[in-house]
């Protein structure tokens, strides 16, 4: 399964500082049909994404009903991603 969503980058400032973008409500819905064949625990739900040029795996954290992605350094600086851009994330799920 492919979902294609759009959404600003924030920070949520707990120990160490991490980025998100949230995954849109339509899209959290679709996302939470297929979760219980997906998760490993917790309600993490792993995934292949792309912003750009950049792919990596990582897995979609819930948060409020919904789901977070994270964004690690790594990948922020690999697409010149900066606190409040709005990027267009491409997710594909292993269902």
């Amino acid at each position: 399964m492919e979902l294609e969503f759009t959404g600003p980058v924030f920070e949520w400032r707990g120990p160490a500082p991490y980025h998100f973008v949230a995954v849109p409500e339509d899209d959290a819905l679709v996302i939470q049909d297929v979760a219980a064949a997906l998760t490993y625990g917790w309600g993490m739900i792993p995934g292949t994404l792309r912003i750009g040029e950049t792919t990596w795996t990582t897995s979609l954290w819930p948060k409020d009903g919904s789901f977070v992605v994270p964004l690690k350094d790594k990948i922020r600086q690999a697409e010149g991603i900066e606190l409040g851009d709005v990027v267009t994330i491409t997710l594909t799920l292993d269902v």
